[in-house]
């Protein structure tokens, strides 16, 4: 069958597509009875508009872009379920691009979307990201950004957070409180500004509460798991008097547990253990771990919603438009007393 286009539509009518698709878009330089006439034909044919053809008209392609660095990850596989959800209400598509937490994969994927594919973006950078430039070009090629999670504090631009620091003291404080006197931090980069907060989080807790800070008790991690597990366990061996461990990450905490079994050290009872994670399967480990747990979903669509907001309204994002959203810490047996 013929598919039934504005072509089609003006031919039948004996009139031009330029006054069909105007008496569709309900113009008022057509008259009510030519609207209609048209209508009642683009009915009877079953005619469907062209989104996409529309959406290059007016300069826009109804697609957001989602910059993240991994989705191995439960936070992130959240945080896309809330994005999708908001662009889904507002007639937009999705389209998702992984850096694998590298600096170079990073710029590709922005130099490739400053071409004009997506309407906007929003991005979660890299662990090894240090130089933005590339991300001052989207701002000089009037491509609006939000960033989520992780951010990045040179851009003048909204963000989407939770409340980090409060986040690292809190769980600083848990491990005190069930008694842990030496606490290892475990974190993957401080290049990231939430690193940094959680590491002041954790540094501040230990202050008021009269531990000094010990720079040897705070460890490095890396992106490989193997690694990981090396520099937790070298840790463990080089410091027998830690009996609490932080960890920033998920993975660095999944390495914790692995390398205690390894060396045959007790969790809770030798070492407490509480980490930043969205696993669900976190209060199916032995133990059960505590965990600092964010709300991913929230992040994820409040960030669309904002960009989504600046993008119909062809409007630039403004900082004043930032969201900082509340973790929550549910203690499990891994730091109890």
């Amino acid at each position: 069958m013929t598919p039934v286009n504005l072509k089609s539509l003006a031919k039948e009518l004996n009139m031009s597509i330029a006054t069909v698709s105007r008496a569709l878009r309900d113009s008022h330089e057509v008259s009510e009875a030519t609207k209609q006439r048209v209508r009642a034909l683009a009915a009877a044919r079953h005619y469907e508009p062209n989104a996409y053809a529309s959406s290059l008209r007016r300069n826009i392609s109804k697609t957001i872009g989602v910059v993240i660095p991994k989705v191995a990850n439960h936070f992130f596989a959240l945080a896309i379920n809330g994005i999708e959800e908001a662009a889904r209400q507002a007639g937009y598509h999705v389209l998702i691009y992984l850096t694998h937490d590298d600096y170079e994969r990073e710029v590709s994927i922005v130099q490739h979307l400053k071409g004009g594919r997506v309407d906007g973006l929003l991005m979660s950078v890299a662990s090894s990201t240090q130089d933005f430039a590339h991300l001052r070009g989207l701002k000089e090629a009037n491509i609006p950004i939000v960033f989520f999670d992780r951010v990045c504090a040179e851009i003048n631009t909204a963000k989407v957070t939770t409340n980090d620091y409060e986040s690292g003291y809190q769980a600083t404080e848990h491990l005190i409180r069930a008694g842990c006197r030496h606490i290892a931090h475990l974190l993957i980069s401080n290049n990231l500004s939430i690193g940094q907060f959680r590491q002041q989080g954790y540094l501040d807790a230990l202050m008021a509460h009269g531990h000094a800070p010990d720079p040897g008790l705070i460890l490095h991690g890396v992106m490989d798991n193997e690694q990981n597990v090396a520099l937790i366990r070298e840790l463990l061996l080089r410091r027998p008097d830690i009996d609490g461990i932080f960890a920033s990450v998920e993975r660095l905490a999944i390495s914790t547990y692995h390398v205690c079994k390894e060396l045959g050290r007790r969790i809770p009872e030798d070492i407490k253990v509480i980490g930043f994670s969205n696993l669900e399967a976190a209060a199916l480990l032995d133990p059960p771990l505590s965990t600092i747990t964010q709300p991913a979903y929230d992040i994820g669509r409040e960030a669309a919603k904002i960009l989504l907001r600046a993008v119909e309204k062809k409007k630039a994002v403004l900082p004043g438009q930032s969201v900082v959203l509340e973790s929550a810490l549910f203690a499990r047996r891994s730091t109890a007393g």
